[in-house]
């Protein structure tokens, strides 16, 4: 028989202590706390990539996924991950200044857009 047993340390930090010799427990333990930390940096990523894209659509009328895929674009191209330059894009619609590279970047994937825009006939 295994039970694993729950232990409240503190307001956030829950301790699970493996009783009567089962060693997996723990090991389950540390694989499902290192999966919430990724989902928990995934999810905080998640609102500044929605928050950016909201700006991009506003600056340059187009759809979500345009403005998901200009936003992508923009990481492909600085090697940076998308949060980051979704972070990017925030601060410099609250007046801090965007890398010099991303406005490099951001500037060939708007033409490209707006090429393909055109192309469309929209």
């Amino acid at each position: 028989m295994q039970r694993t047993t729950v232990l409240q340390e503190d307001w956030w930090k829950l301790r699970a202590e493996a009783t009567w010799g089962n060693a997996s427990a723990g090991k389950d333990l540390v694989a499902l706390r290192a999966e919430n930390d990724q989902l928990r940096r995934a999810l905080t990523g998640r609102a500044v990539i929605d928050q950016a894209r909201g700006m991009v659509m506003v600056l340059t009328p187009c759809s979500r996924g345009a403005a998901r895929n200009l936003l992508v674009d923009v990481s492909r191209q600085c090697d940076t991950r998308l949060p980051e330059v979704a972070a990017a894009v925030v601060a410099a619609w609250e007046g801090k200044p965007l890398p010099e590279r991303m406005q490099r970047a951001l500037r060939r994937s708007l033409r490209r857009f707006h090429a393909e825009d055109r192309r469309c006939g929209s």
